[in-house]
């Protein structure tokens, strides 16, 4: 099974991986052992920076007995010239399954149409982060119990944020409102607007972060990407625009959730860090588990319904 976008699952494949994950719990924290994925190899192919997505890959494979292959374009035949699609063919006489991170949008399914093996797709430019979108369903379940009918606050860079392109989606089928929080020059690209809307999707767009608070359920702040601007200049304009500290959440009540899909720069403050609206260490963390989930999924391994 491939996932290049989170069109790939229904909404009962969603939470199936995410009872999986929940089952898998014990195993991702070191709690107890499982092999289910010996003798399996997974390619980590990371042609972007990444700390969290690659290394809870190979932590959640390594964790159910897996191999992990590293590969990323510095110390690679890519720097040579290889084109994407001979890397693909190389990775597929080595490894069983693949994840890849490209900065070219639709790289991921280049790659998946290349090969045989399941390809999972851990960021592709400003495009999708399926694998992100399902650890933070699996968070927004932890902290409320349900992923349906939340009022969820997207803030930041919505105009190149590939977690808030995949999240806003998956949200939307789930029945969520949203509020979509930004400078104009980082608005939501419209073409995901009008999709969300013609699904149905309560949407509203404003640069007031501060105004949302109250009757958020969860306030997903972004970091303003720096590395996606074409002018050094514009990016200056609305870097901090955004910034959380622990007074601006007096009226916010007492389970709304604060993620991030990391790294913070200085939208979050370190004052919030100690309450218990803070959910981003949680997240980060529980990309282990679902992503256990996703390979044994994707691998067609079966999860024991009770795990010792």
């Amino acid at each position: 099974m491939d996932l290049i976008t989170m069109d790939d699952l229904t909404n009962d494949e969603s939470i199936s991986l995410l009872e999986d994950a929940m089952k898998l719990m014990p195993v991702a924290r070191g709690l107890t052992h499982l092999p289910l994925l010996e003798g399996k190899v997974l390619g980590n192919l990371f042609f972007e920076n990444s700390t969290r997505t690659r290394l809870s890959f190979e932590t959640a494979m390594k964790r159910l007995g897996g191999e992990v292959l590293n590969l990323s374009e510095v110390g690679s035949s890519v720097k040579k010239g290889e084109t994407l699609y001979d890397t693909m063919q190389m990775i597929e006489g080595y490894a069983d399954i693949a994840v890849i991170r490209h900065p070219r949008q639709g790289a991921a399914q280049y790659a998946a149409d290349a090969v045989e093996i399941p390809i999972l797709n851990a960021g592709d430019g400003a495009g999708n982060h399926p694998t992100q979108t399902l650890l933070d369903l699996f968070t927004i379940r932890q902290g409320h119990g349900t992923i349906e009918g939340l009022r969820v606050v997207l803030v930041g860079d919505l105009r190149y944020g590939r977690t808030v392109h995949s999240l806003s989606r998956a949200l939307s089928r789930f029945g969520a409102s949203l509020t979509l929080v930004s400078p104009e020059s980082l608005m939501m690209p419209q073409e995901i607007v009008r999709d969300l809307k013609s699904d149905g999707c309560d949407v509203s767009e404003t640069s007031d972060l501060i105004s949302t608070l109250p009757s958020a359920d969860v306030v997903y702040m972004t970091r303003i990407q720096r590395e996606r601007f074409p002018d050094e200049a514009e990016y200056e304009k609305v870097a901090g625009i955004y910034t959380l500290n622990s007074q601006d959440l007096t009226s916010s009540h007492s389970n709304m959730m604060i993620m991030h899909p990391l790294p913070r720069v200085n939208e979050i403050h370190a004052s919030i860090d100690s309450t218990s609206h803070a959910w981003y260490f949680k997240q980060a963390f529980n990309g282990v588990p679902t992503r256990m989930a996703l390979l044994c999924r994707s691998l067609g391994v079966q999860i024991p319904e009770v795990i010792n």
